[in-house]
């Protein structure tokens, strides 16, 4: 639902990656702590984790805390596999409208998904809460993977079928 969409997006926004111009200015900080020979020390930065090749291997190490897949991919079948990966290795997964909105948090024009590895100690209950929500949701949820399409027949079927009748 929208609340859950929008308490999800704000806690994604916080592990947006930086951008160009601020990784070229911490790696210029870096640099002139290096030549004024101060030790210099650097934290692996928590970021979100987009690609669906990279998300895909992080779930099947499962690395990966939370996936948000995008409703919109075109064609849907880069990802139509993926909801079945995530519930074979246990990894909370949700599906939200509009690819453009995950484009968005990783600076790019669009993202077909997004993964959470790692989030830090303010956020963690925050994130319990949403995945348990979610794995309610998306991955226990029986009745998600036995709804398939209309079953509405094409032109030519739908006629070579009233001949038959």
């Amino acid at each position: 639902d929208k609340n859950q969409a929008s308490t999800l997006l704000k806690l994604l926004k916080k592990y947006t990656p930086e951008t160009r111009e601020a990784k070229k200015q911490r790696l210029m900080e870096m640099a002139q702590q290096k030549k004024d020979g101060q030790e210099v020390k650097t934290k692996k930065p928590q970021v979100l984790k987009y690609g669906l090749n990279h998300v895909t291997t992080l779930i099947e190490n499962k690395v990966a805390k939370l996936v948000v897949i995008a409703h919109d991919v075109e064609p849907i079948e880069l990802v139509c596999w993926l909801p079945a990966l995530c519930r074979k290795k246990d990894v909370p997964y949700c599906i939200i409208k509009g690819k453009g909105r995950l484009g968005q948090l990783v600076h790019k024009k669009s993202a077909s998904v997004v993964a959470l590895t790692t989030v830090r100690q303010e956020d963690k209950s925050e994130m319990e809460t949403l995945a348990n929500n979610f794995k309610a949701q998306f991955n226990e949820n029986a009745e998600v993977r036995r709804r398939w399409g209309g079953g509405i027949m094409g032109l030519k079927s739908q006629h070579v079928m009233q001949r038959r009748e």
